[in-house]
């Protein structure tokens, strides 16, 4: 299980939000191991005067917190920070130096999904990798 929150400007998310979904989409299928159909993605646009940008960042500054089960090794962790890094880049115009990435992870048993803890559920994927 993950969740994808996203910040950043809103004329910046507005018009790259399909695809920077895809973008991460595509990265937590692929390095994370997700179920391509499991899209759990939350926008948070800001003014700019709400999301001011730190020094030597441009206006496309972006995070991105990921909160997900715990279970990942470090080097999977390491693995899907750098190909969001080259993505954002390749796919959105992102660079590197202006996306934040920070991973929160929690047991299984602090979820509750679907009317039950997350170390109830049955998965169709590992976490452990």
């Amino acid at each position: 299980m993950a969740q994808f929150k996203v910040y950043g400007r809103e004329h910046v998310l507005h018009p790259l939000r399909t695809r920077l979904s895809d973008t991460v989409h595509a990265a937590a299928v692929d390095v994370l191991g997700l179920p391509a159909a499991k899209r759990l993605h939350r926008f948070s646009p800001v003014t700019a005067e709400g999301f001011p940008t730190p020094q030597g960042r441009s206006e496309e500054y972006t995070i991105l917190e990921v909160l997900m089960f715990t279970g990942r090794s470090v080097a999977t962790k390491e693995a899907f920070h750098q190909r969001l890094y080259r993505d954002f880049e390749a796919h959105l115009g992102i660079e590197a130096i202006d996306l934040e990435i920070s991973i929160v992870e929690a047991p299984r048993h602090d979820w509750g999904i679907r009317g039950r803890a997350g170390d109830e559920l049955t998965l169709s994927y590992r976490v452990e990798q």
